[in-house]
């Protein structure tokens, strides 16, 4: 409503010429029932009956006052046209916006041929009615592009969380459908020949056992599959958490989509690297790039922070240590060491 009301500077010019008290107040009326009327076209999404009460005074006030007070007012035709199409460009086709346009310039004409006022003048509010309607029923349009992309990108984040509770209960239902099925089998068996062969029931005891075993196994590996991110949203993360902790983070990407073992593996890389520049750096900027070169990705983490460049490379911790060696379990290597300028760098390479 403040930058509506910013925009009714051109009153100023009726204003020169109200020199009763009834025409400034029929000014100030004109101007709040406007700012009133297109701020409340802005901010709706539909046509009501409320919205043509008010456009239909803006528009009787817009007419009458001119013919009351002469041809400095025919300018408030201008803001009629423009709070008409805040209110009728709701619609996807919004015609009625051009009609409210047409009609806003017939009145201009008109009035000014009544009073015989000046065509030059005529012309100059025209264009300016014109110019005016146009960046407005723009302006309106793009609000309702955005929002109606709001509303797509929730549908489409709902979409894609149901998709994920689908597919997880699909999998879950893989995983535990047949063997369950087995142990309730095999419990039956158990039931019924306990008493006349325990040997025999032993050993299908010992399946049930082993059956069981293997179905934990193929759970864990299926929610650890879940649990794990990819290098993309790792990367998201890290910046996060290092603008978080008051560290300035660059994060460059060039490398092409990488398989899917290598791409977790360098993700749990990333994470290691960023937590230890957010508690043991003292950085205030922290790079991290993710490159190819000769068929391997390379991930380089480096920091300002308080290494010096001559410093012997320090003893690596547990988590670079379990890094490292599965980096080489991989076919990759790890690198690490202080940089030419001061700080700590991190250099991960897996062969692709």
């Amino acid at each position: 409503m403040f930058w509506v009301g910013v925009w009714t500077f051109p009153l100023l010019d009726p204003l020169t010429t109200a020199t009763t008290t009834a025409a400034v107040v029929a000014l100030v009326a004109f101007e709040l029932l406007y700012v009133y009327t297109a701020a409340l076209g802005f901010d709706s999404h539909t046509i009501t009956r409320r919205h043509h009460v008010l456009f239909g005074l803006v528009a009787a006030l817009g007419v009458g006052l001119p013919l009351v007070f002469g041809t400095h007012w025919i300018v408030l035709l201008l803001f009629v046209s423009c709070g008409g199409i805040t209110i009728y460009a709701a619609h996807e086709r919004p015609v009625g916006a051009g009609l409210v346009l047409a009609g806003s310039l017939a009145a201009e004409a008109g009035i000014g041929l009544a009073l015989r006022a000046d065509w030059w003048q005529i012309g100059g509010i025209a264009v300016g009615t014109i110019l005016s309607s146009i960046l407005v029923f723009a302006v309106r349009q793009m609000s309702r592009l955005v929002r109606e992309l709001h509303h797509t990108r929730e549908a489409l984040a709902e979409a894609a969380v149901a998709e994920e509770r689908l597919r997880f209960s699909r999998d879950l239902h893989d995983l535990l459908g047949h063997t369950l099925s087995v142990i309730v089998v095999k419990a039956e068996v158990v039931r019924r020949i306990a008493e006349r062969d325990p040997a025999a029931a032993a050993a299908q005891a010992a399946d049930i056992e082993q059956v069981g075993r293997r179905a934990l196994v193929e759970i864990r590996e299926a929610v650890t599959g879940y649990r794990e991110t990819g290098l993309t949203a790792e990367l998201a993360r890290a910046k996060g958490a290092l603008t978080a902790a008051g560290i300035t983070a660059d994060v460059l990407r060039t490398a092409d989509p990488l398989p899917d073992a290598a791409d977790r593996l360098l993700a749990w890389v990333a994470r290691e690297a960023v937590t230890n520049v957010i508690r043991h750096s003292g950085a205030g900027r922290c790079d991290i790039s993710v490159t190819t070169a000769g068929g391997a990705a390379v991930l380089r983490v480096g920091d300002d922070g308080d290494f010096a460049p001559d410093a012997p490379a320090p003893e690596p911790g547990n988590g670079l240590r379990g890094l490292g060696e599965r980096l080489l379990g991989a076919g990759g290597a790890l690198e690490t060491g202080p940089r030419p300028e001061g700080g700590f760098m991190l250099t991960a390479r897996l062969p692709l």
